[in-house]
């Protein structure tokens, strides 16, 4: 796909890959809509912030009736990447804190997807990436509600692709490891350079986004190489 002149959707923009993203889509030529809740310090004229809580049906339809307004309803690319996680054995999660997380991380999904898929379908063209995590590919103790959470986006994902490959649509699903953002601000992690860096992940995404149409990479995974440094 060439993204210049495209629509992207990108949720959870104010900071990590979701703010990378937005900087190197506009780069590209891309008008980026961001939804969340917080506006990031972008200053462009192809990019337009629509407070959102994703968690919230809603707050999405609303948003997505904004975005038919000024753009008539087109969404080239979709990109799902608001997320969170909590970290503790399952039994000591809050309710809150489950919920929260399946919110955000699940249902989020499904509210952007059922509202963008419909308009694709008729075009005959897009393309949907889902944010999951090497979490979604093994559990890991103490991450119990998270992996669950990024085990459905895997899940969810691995069938909307072969549900809309037929309709020239494209599902990738993205499985990071450690990325050094804010998302470890609500677990006992540090953040440290050995982990990803966030314009690497996007850039990724990016390149996936462009290539051809017939081309289709429906799982990304990427890990640090030394997650902890070197060996002493």
């Amino acid at each position: 796909m060439n993204l210049n002149g495209k629509i992207c959707v990108v949720t959870g923009v104010s900071r990590g890959i979701g703010r990378a993203l937005v900087e190197q889509l506009l780069e590209e030529g891309a008008t980026v809509v961001g939804l969340g809740r917080t506006r990031p310090s972008i200053d462009s004229p192809n990019f337009v912030f629509i407070e959102t809580n994703v968690r919230l049906f809603p707050s999405v339809k609303s948003a997505f009736e904004e975005l038919d307004a000024k753009f008539g309803g087109q969404v080239d690319v979709l990109i799902n990447n608001a997320g969170l996680g909590y970290f503790g054995y399952l039994e000591d999660h809050t309710l809150d804190q489950w919920h929260e997380m399946f919110e955000t991380n699940v249902n989020g999904i499904f509210y952007t997807c059922k509202l963008t898929v419909p308009g694709m379908k008729r075009r005959q063209s897009g393309h949907i990436v889902n944010i999951a995590s090497t979490a979604a590919i093994e559990g890991y103790p103490q991450v119990s509600g998270y992996c669950g959470t990024k085990f459905a986006v895997k899940g969810m994902s691995q069938s909307m692709y072969k549900e809309m490959r037929d309709f020239g649509i494209k599902v990738t699903c993205v499985y990071p490891g450690s990325v050094k953002t804010d998302f470890f601000r609500n677990t006992s992690i540090e953040p440290h350079d050995y982990m990803l860096m966030p314009q690497d992940v996007a850039k990724m995404i990016v390149q996936a986004l462009q290539t051809p149409d017939n081309f289709h990479q429906v799982n990304l995974e990427v890990r640090p190489l030394m997650p902890r440094g070197p060996k002493k």
